[in-house]
């Protein structure tokens, strides 16, 4: 799950960076309006922590041209404006939901899991299913029948994309770009990599998931018999 934070109180956007980081959350910082909305056009989030009050490109604006150039990435507003007509207007614009700074922990966290969730990007409350995987990337584990071991965060997040895909192919480029970045310098062999180490991981969990190759493209869960 990849997170893009536009916030340009640096202080601020670094420790939210932490709090996500610590949840496993990939995390992005940009700290001007039309780098974030240049950013946002990318289509590698999954959601977006928007400040109002920003240089270059307000809040408002930001989200109102995403959705005028059908961009529908959830995005989660945070502003020290408090008022109804200012939670009114960010709404209307076509914010998913808005928060007063200050804000506590806790409820900003409830509240990515909740826009997550009515977005569709989320099951069971950070459970991830596949066949007889369970993946819980809160906790890092992976689940099948009896057994279960502890990913990487890099693994997880690997796994997770192909679940949320289910059957469809995902390109190494994609992989690339949810897993490290837009402006990564991971290379192919770096999602090779991963992919060895979670089909090894199946293996061990004696589970009918496999992660196969389409060569040349990219890569796709199916379950054998």
């Amino acid at each position: 799950m990849r997170i893009l934070v536009v916030e340009d109180e640096v202080k601020l956007a670094e420790g939210i960076a932490r709090i996500l980081r610590k949840q496993n959350y990939a995390v992005d910082l940009i700290h001007d309006g039309h780098a974030g909305l240049d950013e946002a056009r990318s289509g590698i989030y999954d959601l977006l922590l928007l400040d109002v009050m920003l240089p270059g490109l307000d809040g408002n604006a930001i989200v109102q041209r995403m959705r005028l150039e059908g961009i529908n990435t959830p995005v989660l507003m945070l502003s020290a404006r408090s008022e109804s007509s200012d939670k009114v207007n960010g709404l209307d614009v076509g914010a998913d939901d808005y928060l007063a700074k200050p804000f506590e922990v806790e409820e900003l966290l409830a509240r990515i899991r909740a826009v997550l969730r009515r977005r569709g990007q989320l099951v069971h409350d950070l459970l991830f299913q596949f066949e007889d995987l369970e993946l819980n990337p809160g906790t890092l584990k992976l689940i099948c029948g009896a057994r279960e071991l502890k990913l990487n965060l890099k693994e997880s997040q690997l796994l997770q994309l192909l679940m949320q895909r289910k059957r469809a192919v995902t390109t190494k480029e994609m992989i690339i770009e949810k897993l490290w970045g837009f402006h990564a310098e991971a290379e192919y062999n770096n999602v090779e990599v991963y992919v060895s180490f979670l089909r090894k991981k199946l293996t061990f969990l004696q589970s009918v998931v496999a992660i196969q190759t389409i060569r040349g493209v990219g890569y796709v869960l199916e379950a054998g018999t």
